[in-house]
């Protein structure tokens, strides 16, 4: 049966201008801080293809109230949660059959195929309803890193078990956000470990208990 994830870099503000020149301006200002030369800045997508279909993940801004239509499963605030009743001020998840990724013409080394593998990208779609929504731009879980775009994509390739190590950006590329998907997927990992030991270790107490 065919089964594919593939991974999209697009550069920061594709097809909007004011976008990516606010994104220049802001790597400008951080390269300058942290001393070291700026980079292209990268948004990520995804595609996973099963027998089921194909379906692009994404997370972008609200566009209008039609969200089903493009497979919306979930929606976070962007900035601050007091302005999230306004729809400017919230980002969607998609998870959108037969969708499409906003100028995707302008992807950079992409497609890069993850895995063929076909209980992975299943995997990886049941996930998504479930990849945490906190405040866009901010980091809110406390993960040393903004969460944005690029979290939704890092955090649902670590949770699904694909290898994220060999995953980078196009060179000379940076992707904002990243690396705040990881720390908050490994730490999920990680407690669900502790957790399932817990459990384990219960039960072994309760079987070596004497009988009355």
């Amino acid at each position: 049966m065919k089964s594919a994830v593939d991974l999209y870099w697009l550069p920061l503000g594709a097809g909007g201008h004011s976008v990516r020149l606010n994104g220049k301006a802001f790597e400008y200002i951080v390269a300058r801080v942290h001393h070291r030369d700026a980079c292209e800045l990268y948004h990520s997508a995804l595609v996973v293809e099963v027998p089921e279909g194909r379906f692009v993940i994404e997370q972008a801004p609200v566009r209008d109230g039609k969200g089903a239509e493009r497979g919306v499963v979930a929606e976070g605030p962007v900035g601050s949660r007091w302005a999230r009743s306004l729809r400017i001020f919230r980002y969607e998840i998609r998870r959108w059959r037969d969708g499409v990724i906003p100028d995707v013409d302008e992807a950079v080394e992409s497609p890069q195929r993850l895995t063929e593998d076909l209980s992975l990208g299943r995997r990886l779609l049941e996930l998504v309803p479930q990849v945490p929504t906190p405040v866009w731009g901010r980091d809110e879980l406390q993960a040393g890193e903004m969460w944005n775009s690029n979290s939704l994509t890092s955090w649902l390739i670590a949770r699904s078990g694909l290898g994220v190590e060999s995953v980078h950006p196009p060179i000379g590329g940076r992707a904002p956000g990243w690396r705040a998907g990881l720390v908050v997927a490994r730490r999920q990992q990680a407690r669900e470990v502790r957790s399932e030991a817990i459990g384990v270790a219960a039960v072994r107490r309760r079987l070596k208990r004497p009988t009355q």
